[in-house]
């Protein structure tokens, strides 16, 4: 199961920027970074679902809220067309220095053509993908028309823009009107894939045969049919990520095995492998239907793509635990709503367990607190505790196991 993890970098501006890094299961085929449209973030629909789309087909996206947008510090008033640019390059720098360069770029309306206006200073990156973007970028200001002139004669104006209101200054006009997207995708250099959707009421198609026609080869144009600009639909965002997915595969120097999942478990199995991701991040599949991931956190090396192994052992009690209550509760017709568990590990010294065998060095505790909800009369709460203990995973852990080991 692909794992988002939140993150800060220093943006263009000097402002510290939050960011997204959706990694996949096991060791990520590349890595992507994503650009949302004009007043959006990282976290709006199209932004998330394309980027867990691509994170469960191997891919790790970087997705990061713009100075002064989202979760970022910053002031929106003072940024431009440039400075997004700027960011999406310190972005890159970013994932250079702390994971790998991204190989591949992709951009939703506006940040579509700030993927394009970015790339020739990604050299690494071998994919550009635009989803719904404009060619021209003073198209932007069609958001605001009304205030165009109010912000030229003024100097700035407030507009509204997605129900917020937001600052526009000259400066941002008079930036947008200087950028040479033609020249950009003329000089790409990379492979680039259009998804553009003929029924998009905010950017129209047109801007689509525009940047086609507009770029070199090789280049493919991929239609989004009803899709509206902002991919609402979740089936859309998935599509995308898809068709990326495989698009890209020509382009970042896969083969078909380099491209596939981690391996999976037989029926009735576990299969435990590293992923490939820092020191400790292991895939997990579980009689090939479940996909999960295990790490450590930082301070000790890992990465924390994952919970730890104590973490799972301790899921696995606790699962079992609630499960056991279910099923008396439902057999005994008690009323019981819900039940959860909280537990918690650690090692405590054998002189201070009054109950342990073990007199010296240290044993572990388990600590679980369970909490019953419904119209519980005192006995049904006692007996629901007295069957938590009775879990098939509690017995296995207070009984004699046997593991044998063997080299495959």
């Amino acid at each position: 199961m692909a794992q988002t993890k939140k993150v800060t970098f220093t943006g263009a501006l000097g402002a510290e920027l939050a960011a997204r890094l959706d990694l996949p299961a096991g060791k990520p085929r590349a890595y992507a970074l994503f650009a949302h449209c004009f007043t959006c973030s990282k976290d709006i629909f199209a932004a998330a679902r394309v980027s867990a789309g691509l994170a469960e087909r191997g891919i790790a996206v970087f997705r990061f809220d713009f100075t002064g947008l989202g979760h970022s510090d910053g002031e929106f008033a003072n940024t431009n067309f440039s400075s997004n640019v700027a960011d999406l390059k310190a972005a890159a720098e970013f994932l250079r220095q702390s994971h790998e360069a991204p190989k591949i770029l992709i951009g939703h309306s506006l940040g579509g053509a700030a993927v394009l206006a970015a790339a020739e200073a990604v050299p690494e990156a071998k994919a550009v993908a635009t989803i719904g973007a404009p060619f021209d970028v003073e198209h932007v200001s069609e958001n605001f028309s009304a205030s165009v002139d109010e912000i030229r004669e003024k100097g700035e104006a407030e507009v509204t823009l997605g129900g917020r209101p937001f600052v526009i200054k000259r400066q941002f006009l008079d930036d947008i009107g200087s950028q040479d997207q033609a020249r950009r995708i003329a000089d790409l250099r990379k492979a680039l894939v259009v998804f553009h959707g003929p029924l998009d009421r905010q950017v129209g198609i047109d801007n689509a045969a525009a940047i086609y026609s507009a770029a070199k080869h090789p280049k493919s144009f991929v239609t989004l049919d009803d899709a509206d600009h902002l991919l609402t639909e979740r089936s859309d965002a998935i599509y995308v990520a898809d068709v990326i997915s495989a698009w890209a595969t020509r382009y970042l120097g896969e083969t078909v095995e380099t491209a596939r999942a981690a391996p999976k478990a037989k029926e009735g199995e576990v299969l435990v492998a590293e992923s490939g991701v820092g020191r400790f991040g292991q895939s997990i599949s579980v009689g090939g239907r479940h996909t999960l991931t295990a790490d450590e956190p930082p301070q000790v090396g890992g990465e924390d793509t994952g919970p730890t192994p104590y973490d799972l052992l301790l899921s696995g009690l606790g699962a079992c635990t609630t499960m056991t209550m279910r099923m008396y509760a439902a057999r005994k017709k008690i009323p019981l709503d819900r039940a959860s568990v909280t537990l918690r590990h650690d090692k405590i010294h054998a002189e201070d367990c009054g109950d342990c065998e073990t007199r010296e060095g240290k044993v572990d505790r388990i600590e679980r607190e369970i909490t019953l909800e419904g119209d519980l009369t005192g006995e049904q709460r006692r007996k629901l505790l007295e069957i938590a203990g009775k879990c098939p995973v509690h017995r296995t852990l207070h009984s004699e196991v046997d593991i044998q080991t063997s080299l495959a």
